[in-house]
């Protein structure tokens, strides 16, 4: 199976393309073109043209999560490629916060972005378990938590008050087996990037991990998080883990000092291909 990724928007950037703090993915395979996110909405359709990428071609949007980050560009991609499906869990819908020192931010998804869903009708599919999107495109569905050392990430709650946690149950991972293993793509990995792997062997029969690529959201993680998600990794090391978005700049050292070999951070304009 031919796979061809590439990161259109991230926090970091190549030449002649603008950095955005948000995630999206342009993914080619076999034929079927997924857009994976679609960050705040400011930089992915320009970005998108200077790397010679039709976003018209659009068979399918796949929102990993609500945030404002990655589902910003969801009114733009609908207008562009009206025959796209949406793939998203319902809870994307929700309310959610940030919350640090009583101070409260929004980071649900924009306003434009649910009118442009709703608008969308039947287009979208609601995930609420593991889904075939394509021919070996898989989705994860909701993600089970089932270590004690992972978390979501940071202060998200479903109030401005900072009463009701938000435990993403919308966060989800794609992954598609190649003849190297499999290919797993993250927006956030929300749901801890040990638990999102964990899960994904079990669905996919036990299968290797070729690469692993996308926001690891390790920014917040302390030491002892660190240290388990490194012993973890080395039980079933990836060939290519390609760190992006909110993984952090320290997690990410830390990964390449463990892993010097499989470690290649992310920026948009980076192509991956995989057979």
């Amino acid at each position: 199976m031919a796979v061809h990724i590439t990161i259109l928007v991230d926090n970091q950037a190549g030449p002649g393309l603008t950095a955005e703090h948000g995630l999206s993915f342009w993914m080619e395979v076999d034929g079927k073109s997924i857009l994976f996110d679609a960050g705040q909405g400011r930089v992915f359709a320009n970005n998108a043209q200077t790397l010679g990428i039709d976003l018209h071609r659009t068979d399918a949007v796949v929102l990993s999560h609500g945030h404002y980050d990655h589902t910003g560009g969801i009114p733009w991609i609908l207008q562009a490629a009206p025959q796209a499906a949406v793939y998203a869990h319902p809870s994307i819908l929700k309310e959610s916060y940030s919350v640090r020192d009583g101070v409260a931010k929004p980071v649900s998804i924009p306003a434009t972005s649910r009118a442009s869903l709703d608008q969308a009708g039947r287009q979208v599919v609601w995930v609420t378990g593991p889904l075939t999107l394509f021919s070996q495109v898989e989705l994860s569905g909701p993600i089970p938590r089932d270590t004690d050392f992972e978390d979501t990430g940071g202060p998200f709650y479903l109030d401005p008050q900072g009463v009701q946690s938000d435990q993403l149950e919308d966060d989800l991972a794609l992954w598609i087996p190649t003849t190297k293993g499999l290919v797993v793509c993250l927006g956030c990995c929300h749901a801890g990037l040990v638990n999102t792997l964990h899960h994904i062997h079990r669905l996919s029969g036990q299968q290797p991990v070729h690469a692993v690529l996308g926001g690891l959201h390790l920014l917040q993680a302390g030491r002892e998080r660190m240290m388990r998600t490194v012993t973890a990794l080395r039980g079933r090391t990836p060939d290519r883990i390609i760190p992006c978005h909110c993984s952090g700049k320290e997690a990410v050292a830390e990964l390449r000092q463990a892993f010097p070999e499989q470690v290649t951070p992310g920026y948009a304009g980076l192509e991956m291909r995989f057979e």
